[in-house]
Protein backbone atom coordinates (compact mmCIF):
# COMPACT_ATOMS: atom_id res chain seq x y z
CA UNK A 1 0.00 0.00 0.00
CA UNK A 2 1.71 3.03 -1.01
CA UNK A 3 0.55 7.09 -0.77
CA UNK A 4 2.36 9.67 -2.95
CA UNK A 5 4.02 12.29 -1.51
CA UNK A 6 3.01 15.84 -1.74
CA UNK A 7 6.34 18.16 -2.85
CA UNK A 8 6.00 21.60 -1.52
CA UNK A 9 8.03 23.36 -4.77
CA UNK A 10 7.79 26.97 -3.83
CA UNK A 11 8.55 28.89 -0.46
CA UNK A 12 7.55 32.03 -1.02
CA UNK A 13 7.03 35.68 0.32
CA UNK A 14 6.70 36.38 3.43
CA UNK A 15 5.86 40.20 3.19
CA UNK A 16 5.54 40.68 7.32
CA UNK A 17 8.23 41.93 9.44
CA UNK A 18 7.77 39.70 12.40
CA UNK A 19 6.31 36.57 13.44
CA UNK A 20 2.50 37.06 13.89
CA UNK A 21 1.35 35.81 17.41
CA UNK A 22 -1.52 37.08 19.24
CA UNK A 23 -4.41 37.08 20.30
CA UNK A 24 -7.65 34.91 18.76
CA UNK A 25 -10.65 37.20 18.84
CA UNK A 26 -8.94 40.52 18.61
CA UNK A 27 -11.22 43.62 19.40
CA UNK A 28 -10.84 45.81 16.12
CA UNK A 29 -6.97 46.85 16.11
CA UNK A 30 -7.04 50.55 16.46
CA UNK A 31 -3.98 51.93 15.69
CA UNK A 32 -2.66 48.41 13.46
CA UNK A 33 -0.77 45.84 15.09
CA UNK A 34 -0.32 41.90 13.84
CA UNK A 35 -2.74 39.73 13.10
CA UNK A 36 -2.31 36.19 15.39
CA UNK A 37 -3.98 33.76 17.34
CA UNK A 38 -2.70 33.12 20.60
CA UNK A 39 -3.47 29.50 21.68
CA UNK A 40 -3.11 30.05 25.30
CA UNK A 41 -5.54 32.27 26.36
CA UNK A 42 -8.31 30.70 28.90
CA UNK A 43 -11.49 31.75 26.78
CA UNK A 44 -10.50 32.03 23.29
CA UNK A 45 -13.17 33.31 20.52
CA UNK A 46 -12.69 31.99 17.03
CA UNK A 47 -10.85 34.18 15.02
CA UNK A 48 -13.34 34.99 11.90
CA UNK A 49 -11.40 33.90 8.35
CA UNK A 50 -12.55 33.57 4.65
CA UNK A 51 -11.66 31.41 2.44
CA UNK A 52 -12.99 31.30 -0.94
CA UNK A 53 -13.58 28.55 -3.73
CA UNK A 54 -9.98 28.51 -4.99
CA UNK A 55 -10.52 29.27 -8.67
CA UNK A 56 -9.08 27.30 -11.87
CA UNK A 57 -9.68 23.78 -11.67
CA UNK A 58 -13.12 22.10 -10.12
CA UNK A 59 -10.69 20.44 -7.48
CA UNK A 60 -10.43 24.38 -6.79
CA UNK A 61 -13.77 24.56 -4.53
CA UNK A 62 -13.10 21.31 -2.92
CA UNK A 63 -9.28 22.08 -1.54
CA UNK A 64 -10.98 25.05 -0.02
CA UNK A 65 -13.66 22.74 1.77
CA UNK A 66 -11.11 21.02 3.71
CA UNK A 67 -9.17 24.33 4.65
CA UNK A 68 -12.09 25.59 6.54
CA UNK A 69 -13.28 22.38 7.71
CA UNK A 70 -10.02 21.96 8.95
CA UNK A 71 -9.48 25.28 10.69
CA UNK A 72 -12.68 25.17 12.53
CA UNK A 73 -12.43 22.18 13.56
CA UNK A 74 -9.42 23.37 15.77
CA UNK A 75 -11.45 25.59 17.69
CA UNK A 76 -9.23 28.67 16.78
CA UNK A 77 -11.19 29.96 13.53
CA UNK A 78 -14.21 30.78 12.46
CA UNK A 79 -14.33 30.26 8.66
CA UNK A 80 -17.00 33.24 7.32
CA UNK A 81 -20.21 31.69 5.00
CA UNK A 82 -19.25 32.10 1.50
CA UNK A 83 -23.08 33.12 0.81
CA UNK A 84 -21.54 36.73 2.63
CA UNK A 85 -19.18 37.47 0.39
CA UNK A 86 -18.81 40.73 -1.22
CA UNK A 87 -15.70 39.91 -3.77
CA UNK A 88 -17.05 37.08 -4.97
CA UNK A 89 -14.29 35.98 -7.69
CA UNK A 90 -10.82 36.92 -6.37
CA UNK A 91 -8.05 36.00 -8.37
CA UNK A 92 -4.63 34.81 -7.16
CA UNK A 93 -2.48 37.34 -8.34
CA UNK A 94 -4.08 40.23 -7.76
CA UNK A 95 -4.85 42.31 -4.38
CA UNK A 96 -8.67 41.71 -2.58
CA UNK A 97 -10.44 44.42 -2.06
CA UNK A 98 -9.91 44.63 1.70
CA UNK A 99 -12.87 46.83 2.44
CA UNK A 100 -15.11 44.48 1.38
CA UNK A 101 -14.10 41.73 3.73
CA UNK A 102 -13.67 44.41 6.33
CA UNK A 103 -17.35 44.94 6.01
CA UNK A 104 -18.14 41.25 6.35
CA UNK A 105 -15.71 40.65 9.55
CA UNK A 106 -13.31 38.54 8.35
CA UNK A 107 -9.71 39.13 10.17
CA UNK A 108 -7.86 36.50 7.97
CA UNK A 109 -8.22 35.94 4.35
CA UNK A 110 -6.84 32.62 2.16
CA UNK A 111 -7.60 32.81 -1.83
CA UNK A 112 -5.76 30.42 -4.32
CA UNK A 113 -5.88 28.67 -7.43
CA UNK A 114 -6.06 25.38 -8.81
CA UNK A 115 -4.39 24.58 -11.75
CA UNK A 116 -3.86 21.26 -13.90
CA UNK A 117 -0.49 21.73 -15.39
CA UNK A 118 0.35 20.17 -19.11
CA UNK A 119 2.10 17.14 -17.94
CA UNK A 120 -1.35 16.42 -15.39
CA UNK A 121 0.24 17.67 -12.36
CA UNK A 122 -1.93 19.60 -9.86
CA UNK A 123 0.22 22.76 -9.26
CA UNK A 124 -2.06 24.91 -6.31
CA UNK A 125 -0.98 28.58 -5.32
CA UNK A 126 -2.16 30.20 -2.41
CA UNK A 127 -2.14 33.73 -0.53
CA UNK A 128 -2.40 34.15 3.27
CA UNK A 129 -3.61 37.76 4.02
CA UNK A 130 -4.30 39.94 7.13
CA UNK A 131 -7.83 42.09 5.95
CA UNK A 132 -7.07 45.05 8.95
CA UNK A 133 -3.53 45.57 7.63
CA UNK A 134 -4.07 44.69 4.34
CA UNK A 135 -0.70 43.16 4.10
CA UNK A 136 0.31 39.31 2.70
CA UNK A 137 1.12 37.20 5.36
CA UNK A 138 2.46 34.28 3.83
CA UNK A 139 2.31 32.55 -0.11
CA UNK A 140 2.89 29.08 -1.09
CA UNK A 141 2.69 27.21 -4.08
CA UNK A 142 2.43 23.26 -3.92
CA UNK A 143 2.50 20.96 -6.96
CA UNK A 144 0.89 16.72 -6.48
CA UNK A 145 -0.60 14.52 -8.56
CA UNK A 146 -4.40 15.49 -9.20
CA UNK A 147 -5.71 12.55 -6.54
CA UNK A 148 -3.95 13.84 -3.85
CA UNK A 149 -5.84 17.02 -3.75
CA UNK A 150 -6.68 16.27 0.03
CA UNK A 151 -2.74 16.63 1.00
CA UNK A 152 -2.50 19.93 -0.66
CA UNK A 153 -5.77 21.56 1.17
CA UNK A 154 -4.04 19.64 4.35
CA UNK A 155 -0.27 21.56 4.32
CA UNK A 156 -2.19 24.67 3.06
CA UNK A 157 -4.49 23.98 6.53
CA UNK A 158 -0.98 23.62 8.21
CA UNK A 159 0.62 26.51 6.96
CA UNK A 160 -1.90 28.83 7.58
CA UNK A 161 -2.05 27.59 11.24
CA UNK A 162 1.17 27.97 11.82
CA UNK A 163 1.40 31.37 10.27
CA UNK A 164 -1.19 32.32 12.53
CA UNK A 165 -0.84 30.71 15.74
CA UNK A 166 3.19 30.63 15.64
CA UNK A 167 3.15 26.80 16.26
CA UNK A 168 2.90 23.48 14.09
CA UNK A 169 0.00 22.55 12.42
CA UNK A 170 -1.22 18.76 12.50
CA UNK A 171 -3.78 18.53 9.70
CA UNK A 172 -1.40 16.47 7.07
CA UNK A 173 -1.45 13.29 9.43
CA UNK A 174 -3.41 9.96 9.49
CA UNK A 175 -4.58 8.38 12.35
CA UNK A 176 -4.75 4.64 12.93
CA UNK A 177 -7.08 2.87 15.12
CA UNK A 178 -9.25 -0.35 15.85
CA UNK A 179 -12.40 -0.17 14.25
CA UNK A 180 -15.39 -1.94 15.72
CA UNK A 181 -18.44 -3.65 14.07
CA UNK A 182 -21.13 -6.41 15.55
CA UNK A 183 -22.73 -7.12 18.61
CA UNK A 184 -20.38 -6.60 21.93
CA UNK A 185 -20.19 -10.68 22.21
CA UNK A 186 -18.04 -11.80 19.75
CA UNK A 187 -17.11 -8.26 18.29
CA UNK A 188 -14.83 -8.00 15.01
CA UNK A 189 -12.07 -5.78 15.64
CA UNK A 190 -10.11 -4.24 12.44
CA UNK A 191 -6.79 -2.49 12.35
CA UNK A 192 -7.90 0.62 10.38
CA UNK A 193 -5.69 3.98 9.30
CA UNK A 194 -7.48 7.02 7.81
CA UNK A 195 -6.32 11.15 7.33
CA UNK A 196 -7.07 12.86 10.20
CA UNK A 197 -10.44 14.51 9.64
CA UNK A 198 -11.77 10.79 8.81
CA UNK A 199 -11.32 11.02 5.02
CA UNK A 200 -10.31 7.88 2.99
CA UNK A 201 -10.43 5.12 6.04
CA UNK A 202 -9.05 1.68 4.80
CA UNK A 203 -8.99 -1.91 6.99
CA UNK A 204 -5.23 -3.02 7.63
CA UNK A 205 -6.50 -6.17 9.07
CA UNK A 206 -9.02 -8.64 7.74
CA UNK A 207 -10.81 -9.02 10.90
CA UNK A 208 -10.25 -12.97 11.78
CA UNK A 209 -8.62 -12.06 14.85
CA UNK A 210 -8.40 -9.30 17.30
CA UNK A 211 -6.26 -6.27 17.50
CA UNK A 212 -5.65 -3.64 20.11
CA UNK A 213 -3.38 -1.15 21.06
CA UNK A 214 -1.78 0.27 17.41
CA UNK A 215 0.90 3.07 18.05
CA UNK A 216 2.57 4.85 15.32
CA UNK A 217 6.56 5.34 14.89
CA UNK A 218 7.70 9.09 15.26
CA UNK A 219 10.19 8.71 12.79
CA UNK A 220 8.24 6.57 9.73
CA UNK A 221 5.30 5.54 8.29
CA UNK A 222 5.40 2.42 10.51
CA UNK A 223 2.77 0.88 12.76
CA UNK A 224 3.45 -1.59 15.89
CA UNK A 225 0.27 -3.25 17.57
CA UNK A 226 -0.87 -6.37 19.52
CA UNK A 227 -2.36 -9.00 17.73
CA UNK A 228 -4.83 -11.52 19.75
CA UNK A 229 -5.44 -15.25 18.56
CA UNK A 230 -6.78 -18.66 20.07
CA UNK A 231 -3.30 -19.65 20.62
CA UNK A 232 -1.90 -16.93 22.01
CA UNK A 233 -0.55 -12.92 21.84
CA UNK A 234 2.16 -11.41 19.39
CA UNK A 235 3.30 -7.97 18.94
CA UNK A 236 3.88 -6.78 15.10
CA UNK A 237 5.77 -4.35 13.08
CA UNK A 238 3.15 -3.23 9.82
CA UNK A 239 5.12 -0.78 7.05
CA UNK A 240 1.98 1.46 5.66
CA UNK A 241 3.97 2.07 2.71
CA UNK A 242 4.48 -1.76 1.67
CA UNK A 243 2.12 -3.63 3.41
CA UNK A 244 4.68 -5.67 4.79
CA UNK A 245 4.32 -7.23 8.28
CA UNK A 246 6.85 -8.83 10.98
CA UNK A 247 6.15 -10.47 14.33
CA UNK A 248 8.97 -9.16 16.82
CA UNK A 249 9.10 -12.74 17.92
CA UNK A 250 7.52 -15.66 20.53
CA UNK A 251 7.25 -14.39 24.27
CA UNK A 252 5.81 -16.92 27.25
CA UNK A 253 2.51 -14.94 28.27
CA UNK A 254 0.18 -12.65 27.00
CA UNK A 255 2.21 -10.01 25.42
CA UNK A 256 0.75 -6.34 24.84
CA UNK A 257 0.84 -2.47 24.79
CA UNK A 258 3.69 -1.43 22.36
CA UNK A 259 5.10 1.42 21.79
CA UNK A 260 7.99 2.80 20.10
CA UNK A 261 10.76 4.64 21.06
CA UNK A 262 11.54 9.01 19.52
CA UNK A 263 14.04 7.77 16.97
CA UNK A 264 11.74 4.67 16.17
CA UNK A 265 14.69 2.25 16.99
CA UNK A 266 13.37 0.39 19.91
CA UNK A 267 9.81 -0.66 20.98
CA UNK A 268 8.39 -1.23 24.23
CA UNK A 269 5.87 -3.46 25.60
CA UNK A 270 4.42 -5.79 28.52
CA UNK A 271 4.14 -9.11 28.60
CA UNK A 272 2.41 -10.75 31.51
CA UNK A 273 2.56 -14.02 32.91
CA UNK A 274 0.92 -15.57 35.85
CA UNK A 275 -1.47 -12.27 36.55
CA UNK A 276 2.30 -10.19 37.04
CA UNK A 277 3.32 -8.25 34.20
CA UNK A 278 6.37 -6.03 33.45
CA UNK A 279 7.89 -3.89 31.11
CA UNK A 280 10.47 -4.96 27.99
CA UNK A 281 12.75 -3.07 25.52
CA UNK A 282 13.51 -4.42 22.48
CA UNK A 283 16.20 -3.14 20.19
CA UNK A 284 15.07 -3.24 16.62
CA UNK A 285 18.01 -3.64 15.17
CA UNK A 286 19.76 -6.63 17.52
CA UNK A 287 15.97 -7.63 18.33
CA UNK A 288 18.05 -8.08 21.71
CA UNK A 289 15.48 -7.76 24.47
CA UNK A 290 16.05 -5.71 27.95
CA UNK A 291 13.56 -6.02 30.91
CA UNK A 292 13.21 -2.92 33.00
CA UNK A 293 10.72 -3.94 35.76
CA UNK A 294 10.67 -6.66 38.06
CA UNK A 295 8.20 -5.61 40.47
CA UNK A 296 5.77 -8.27 41.77
CA UNK A 297 2.73 -6.09 40.23
CA UNK A 298 1.08 -4.75 37.17
CA UNK A 299 3.16 -2.60 34.90
CA UNK A 300 2.10 -2.04 31.92
CA UNK A 301 1.73 1.14 29.42
CA UNK A 302 5.01 2.26 28.70
CA UNK A 303 5.60 5.64 26.47
CA UNK A 304 9.39 7.12 26.00
CA UNK A 305 10.47 10.40 27.19
CA UNK A 306 10.65 12.58 23.63
CA UNK A 307 14.77 12.19 24.26
CA UNK A 308 14.26 8.56 24.63
CA UNK A 309 16.20 8.57 28.04
CA UNK A 310 13.00 7.69 30.51
CA UNK A 311 10.14 5.81 30.43
CA UNK A 312 6.09 6.93 31.60
CA UNK A 313 4.38 3.64 32.65
CA UNK A 314 1.24 2.75 34.89
CA UNK A 315 1.53 0.33 37.91
CA UNK A 316 -0.37 -0.77 40.91
CA UNK A 317 2.68 -1.45 42.74
CA UNK A 318 1.44 0.78 45.20
CA UNK A 319 -1.98 -0.34 45.46
CA UNK A 320 -3.70 1.29 43.12
CA UNK A 321 -3.05 1.80 39.23
CA UNK A 322 -0.86 5.14 39.11
CA UNK A 323 1.76 6.78 36.94
CA UNK A 324 5.47 6.49 37.48
CA UNK A 325 8.33 7.33 35.61
CA UNK A 326 12.05 5.58 35.63
CA UNK A 327 15.13 5.73 33.47
CA UNK A 328 15.51 3.99 30.42
CA UNK A 329 17.38 0.61 31.77
CA UNK A 330 14.32 0.69 34.53
CA UNK A 331 16.54 2.51 37.31
CA UNK A 332 15.31 5.09 39.70
CA UNK A 333 11.44 4.12 39.58
CA UNK A 334 9.44 7.12 41.15
CA UNK A 335 5.58 8.00 41.17
CA UNK A 336 4.55 11.26 39.52
CA UNK A 337 0.57 10.89 40.00
CA UNK A 338 -1.44 11.50 43.59
CA UNK A 339 -4.67 13.18 42.75
CA UNK A 340 -7.54 10.69 43.91
CA UNK A 341 -8.54 7.96 41.52
CA UNK A 342 -6.41 5.83 39.24
CA UNK A 343 -4.72 6.74 36.17
CA UNK A 344 -3.72 4.41 33.13
CA UNK A 345 -2.35 4.91 29.96
CA UNK A 346 0.09 7.64 30.34
CA UNK A 347 1.86 8.95 27.35
CA UNK A 348 4.48 11.72 26.71
CA UNK A 349 3.54 14.52 24.54
CA UNK A 350 6.24 15.27 21.75
CA UNK A 351 7.16 18.16 23.17
CA UNK A 352 7.90 16.69 26.56
CA UNK A 353 5.72 19.79 28.14
CA UNK A 354 3.09 17.13 29.61
CA UNK A 355 1.96 13.42 30.04
CA UNK A 356 -1.45 12.28 29.00
CA UNK A 357 -3.59 9.94 30.80
CA UNK A 358 -7.03 8.45 31.61
CA UNK A 359 -8.09 8.86 35.36
CA UNK A 360 -10.91 6.66 37.09
CA UNK A 361 -12.73 8.51 40.35
CA UNK A 362 -15.64 6.24 41.40
CA UNK A 363 -17.86 5.20 38.03
CA UNK A 364 -16.30 8.56 36.11
CA UNK A 365 -13.87 8.90 33.87
CA UNK A 366 -11.66 11.61 32.78
CA UNK A 367 -8.71 12.61 29.80
CA UNK A 368 -6.29 14.70 31.65
CA UNK A 369 -2.51 16.24 31.52
CA UNK A 370 0.05 16.79 34.00
CA UNK A 371 4.07 18.06 33.90
CA UNK A 372 6.33 15.14 34.10
CA UNK A 373 6.93 15.68 37.64
CA UNK A 374 3.41 14.87 38.17
CA UNK A 375 2.81 18.78 39.51
CA UNK A 376 0.00 20.94 37.05
CA UNK A 377 -2.66 18.41 36.50
CA UNK A 378 -5.92 19.16 34.37
CA UNK A 379 -8.42 16.99 33.56
CA UNK A 380 -9.67 18.12 30.12
CA UNK A 381 -12.96 15.57 29.81
CA UNK A 382 -15.37 13.70 32.18
CA UNK A 383 -17.57 10.72 30.52
CA UNK A 384 -19.46 7.58 31.29
CA UNK A 385 -15.88 6.00 29.67
CA UNK A 386 -13.24 8.50 27.79
CA UNK A 387 -10.04 6.41 27.24
CA UNK A 388 -6.86 5.97 25.28
CA UNK A 389 -5.17 9.43 24.82
CA UNK A 390 -2.80 9.88 22.16
CA UNK A 391 -0.94 13.22 20.53
CA UNK A 392 -1.73 15.08 17.74
CA UNK A 393 2.39 15.80 16.79
CA UNK A 394 2.30 19.19 17.56
CA UNK A 395 1.68 18.66 21.14
CA UNK A 396 -1.88 20.97 21.26
CA UNK A 397 -4.48 18.48 20.79
CA UNK A 398 -5.26 14.92 22.00
CA UNK A 399 -7.86 12.88 20.31
CA UNK A 400 -9.50 9.62 22.23
CA UNK A 401 -12.06 7.24 22.58
CA UNK A 402 -15.57 7.67 24.11
CA UNK A 403 -17.92 5.32 25.03
CA UNK A 404 -21.54 6.51 26.27
CA UNK A 405 -23.86 3.88 28.29
CA UNK A 406 -25.15 1.97 26.25
CA UNK A 407 -23.34 2.16 23.13
CA UNK A 408 -20.09 1.97 20.79
CA UNK A 409 -17.07 3.92 21.58
CA UNK A 410 -16.39 6.84 19.02
CA UNK A 411 -13.33 9.01 18.68
CA UNK A 412 -12.94 12.32 20.29
CA UNK A 413 -10.67 15.41 20.13
CA UNK A 414 -9.58 17.78 23.26
CA UNK A 415 -7.01 20.20 22.88
CA UNK A 416 -4.74 21.19 25.90
CA UNK A 417 -6.82 23.73 27.77
CA UNK A 418 -10.13 21.49 27.67
CA UNK A 419 -11.58 24.40 25.98
CA UNK A 420 -12.34 22.54 22.28
CA UNK A 421 -14.00 19.26 22.74
CA UNK A 422 -15.54 17.52 19.89
CA UNK A 423 -16.48 14.47 18.25
CA UNK A 424 -13.47 13.20 14.94
CA UNK A 425 -15.44 13.32 11.62
CA UNK A 426 -14.92 9.21 12.09
CA UNK A 427 -18.40 8.48 13.17
CA UNK A 428 -18.22 4.75 12.99
CA UNK A 429 -17.28 2.44 16.26
CA UNK A 430 -13.48 3.03 16.82
CA UNK A 431 -10.72 2.96 19.77
CA UNK A 432 -7.66 3.06 20.82
CA UNK A 433 -6.58 5.93 17.67
CA UNK A 434 -2.91 6.53 17.60
CA UNK A 435 -1.88 10.40 15.82
CA UNK A 436 0.83 9.78 13.01
CA UNK A 437 3.63 12.37 12.60
CA UNK A 438 3.27 14.85 9.86
CA UNK A 439 3.60 13.53 6.53
CA UNK A 440 6.29 14.21 4.08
Amino acid sequence: MRFPLLIAVAAALLFTTAPAIAQVAPPPRAGGGELTVDVNQGAVQPLPIAVPGFSGSAQGAEISKVIMANLERSGLFRPIDQAAFIEKFLAVNVQPRFPDWKTIGAQALVNGQATLEADGRLRVDFRLWDVFSETQLLGLQFTSTPENWRRVAHKISDAVYERLTGEKGYFDTRVVFVAESGAKVGRVKRLAIMDQDGANPSYLTDGSYLVMTPRFSTTSQEITYMALRPNGSSVYLFNIETGRQETLGSFPGMVFAPRFSPAGDKVAFSVERGGNSDIYVMDLRSRQTTRVTSDPSIDTSPSFSPDGSRIIFNSDRGGSPQIYVMNLDGSGARRVSFGGGSYTTPVWAPRGDFIAFTKQTGSTFHIGVMRADGSDERLLTTSYLDEGPTWAPNGRVLMFFRETAPGNPRLWTVDVTGRILRPAPYTNAASDPAWSPLLN
